[in-house]
């Protein structure tokens, strides 16, 4: 068997491709007084990750159930109370917290407290996630939901809505 003289099969090949966001940097999408700032994108991970800073107002949902065939989710508090919503209920989350959610796990979140709510959602793989929230930022202008638009783009977007209490799919 031949091999190329100018291939290394036993070392590594290292290279220095670190990015490094300081507090406040990323690409900043808002609605209200909302917002979601990109820290790591599928471009810079090669699709293999997504990292978000999402900031809620107060008594602001920030997703209804659903669940992802393609991505699991990790939700990160950073300041203030976090609702996530799963089969078994309700669950008050504080800073500290972290919940992992495989795909095919339906959840929803929502910052049902007084004070403002900041989180990091990491979502792996990254799927291309920015469009989703883009095109969400963009219907969020809006004074009204259109919601035939959002539910093509959630399900563009590996994000398909379920029924909790009936642990069921929506068509």
């Amino acid at each position: 068997m031949e091999t190329s003289s100018s291939t290394d099969f036993f070392t590594d090949q290292l290279e220095d491709k670190a990015t490094i966001l300081l507090p406040g940097e990323g690409e900043r999408l808002r609605a209200g007084d909302g917002s979601c700032t990109f820290k790591v994108t599928s471009e810079l991970s090669r699709g293999r990750l997504g990292i978000y800073e999402i900031v809620l107002p107060p008594h602001t949902v920030g997703a209804r159930p659903h669940y992802h065939r393609f991505m699991d989710e990790v939700f990160l508090v950073q300041k203030g109370v976090l609702t996530l919503e799963l089969s078994g209920g309700h669950h008050l989350l504080s800073p500290g917290a972290t919940v992992y959610v495989p795909r095919f796990t339906p959840h929803g979140f929502a910052n049902t407290s007084g004070s403002e709510l900041v989180l990091t959602l990491i979502f792996n793989p990254s799927e291309q996630r920015e469009g989703y929230f883009r095109g969400l930022f963009g219907l969020l202008q809006a004074e009204q939901m259109d919601v035939p638009l959002f539910l093509q783009l959630a399900r563009k977007h590996d994000t398909h809505p379920v029924d909790l209490p009936r642990f069921q799919p929506l068509p």
